[in-house]
């Protein structure tokens, strides 16, 4: 009964962890946006209170949202279990650990900001969004695309939801660093695919037959 107990465990895991990580990815990323717009020329930015409490507030969100997701992560690899292709999950964990140190990267460059005078170089903005839309989210981008991959070819994800997550990967791979506010597409996919496990597990639980007594 242990191991059936532990398999059937995981997708609420996965799914939980994943909503978890997509909410507060989503928060941090707004409140830095908002608090450090781009497009600002020159050599000094103007960084005031509301603005530096925003970004205090994303990054001590940020931690969470890592370990969340390094949750989500395990537990998505588990649910593939040994049915898994050994190149695809090594590419799958590789994204998703990469991801994990850009992200905290540019949480360490975005809190240089707060040790900034009210006017300072904009170089720990500069270089934050740099780690965010350039690197961590073509991490992100290969962790969607992978992910989608191991969910198409062992069926355990709609064809709809593979497809979307074929277009977000695209999305972030090839234009996201010059769309604003892009990020927020991995958080909205985390989110749907989080969801749809949840959904799945509630749909597998009310159709599952009760024990006999």
């Amino acid at each position: 009964m242990e191991p059936e107990h532990r398999h059937l465990a995981t997708p609420w895991a996965a799914g939980l962890a994943g909503v978890i990580f997509a909410v507060l990815m989503a928060v941090a990323i707004v409140l830095v946006r908002v608090a450090l717009p781009q497009g600002v020329e020159g050599s000094e930015v103007s960084i005031d209170a509301g603005q530096r409490d925003a970004v205090r507030t994303a990054l001590e969100l940020l931690p969470f949202a890592g370990i969340a997701f390094l949750w989500f992560m395990g537990a998505l690899r588990e649910q593939a279990g040994r049915a898994e292709d050994r190149f695809v999950s090594t590419v799958f964990l590789g994204s998703g650990l990469l991801f994990v140190a850009t992200l905290f990267g540019a949480a360490a460059a975005a809190g240089t900001v707060l040790a900034e005078t009210q006017q300072g170089s904009p170089f720990g903005r500069d270089y934050a969004y740099a780690l965010l839309t350039t690197y961590a989210m073509r991490m992100a981008a290969v962790f969607i695309i992978t992910t989608s991959t191991i969910g198409r070819r062992l069926g355990v994800l709609p064809r709809p939801l593979v497809v979307l997550g074929y277009l977000a990967g695209l999305t972030l791979l090839v234009v996201g660093s010059d769309v604003p506010w892009s990020e927020l597409v991995f958080p909205g996919w985390a989110l749907l695919l989080s969801l749809n496990i949840l959904w799945e597990r509630r749909r597998s639980s009310g159709a599952r037959p009760a024990a006999p007594t």
